[in-house]
């Protein structure tokens, strides 16, 4: 829930309190957030305090009563929490679909991974396979199926680098000084992270494509400044933002 801070004080003794919303959000949205940080505070007179990470991680955060005001999940999560209270009715707005892809380091041979047959040579070929948990993450739950689908999770599975979220198995790959590894996560994760570069999305037979959605948590304190930080992610005017992010608006 929201909560008010002291921060400071001015000359003449006044106490300057800042409100802060908080923000518990799948990895999907964290470019989009960061990119519309200043614009989002300034709207909404408030601080934001942001946590990024696997979808199910946050959800438990939610039920384990973590301080939240504003959420981005799936639709499909979004929909539950709204069906089970708590996420406020009509709050919700979607920002757009959001497939998985492959990634390699900046610099390095791009795969061809059009085909299952090509996608399964890159993966064996790879010398490390990084990517996002695969019991909490949306993406790593996937990946794991799709390793399944190709027959190779038990031949690969010395090579695998799961890692808490995207964001962080990205990072990570990029970190590396090995030039032959490869990872999956969804594009939205790949495109902001720097010294990676998204190859393609999955081949259409392992396509992976998620609506994710912004809503208000129903025990928000600043309901109202949570309402418009969530209209401003969803707005036309921020769509071109979010397109350039991965997200496939109106999809």
């Amino acid at each position: 829930m929201g909560r008010c801070d002291q921060v400071g004080q001015h000359q003449t003794g006044l106490i300057v309190v800042t409100r802060t919303l908080h923000l518990l959000s799948g990895g999907a949205g964290q470019g989009l957030v960061n990119e519309l940080k200043v614009q989002l505070e300034t709207a909404t007179h408030t601080q934001l305090s942001c946590t990024f990470g696997a979808v199910g991680l946050m959800k438990q955060k939610l039920l384990d009563e973590a301080p939240c005001d504003v959420l981005i999940l799936t639709a499909a999560l979004i929909e539950q929490l709204t069906a089970s209270g708590y996420v406020l009715a009509g709050s919700a707005r979607p920002l757009g679909t959001v497939k998985t892809g492959v990634a390699v380091k900046r610099g390095t041979p791009w795969p061809k991974i059009e085909t299952p047959a090509q996608l399964k040579a890159a993966m064996l070929a790879a010398t490390g396979i990084y990517f996002p948990d695969p019991l909490l993450a949306t993406a790593g739950i996937h990946f794991m199926k799709v390793l399944n689908g190709l027959g190779i999770a038990d031949v690969v599975a010395n090579k695998l680098r799961p890692y808490p979220n995207g964001n962080t198995a990205m990072n990570a790959m990029a970190a590396c000084d090995d030039p032959r590894v490869i990872g999956s996560t969804q594009v939205t994760e790949i495109l902001v992270t720097a010294g990676v570069d998204l190859v393609a999305n999955l081949p259409l037979e392992f396509e992976l494509a998620t609506l994710y959605t912004a809503g208000v948590h129903s025990r928000s304190t600043f309901s109202a400044e949570a309402q418009v930080m969530v209209d401003i992610l969803a707005s036309d005017a921020t769509a071109a933002l979010r397109t350039k992010g991965g997200f496939l608006v109106g999809a």
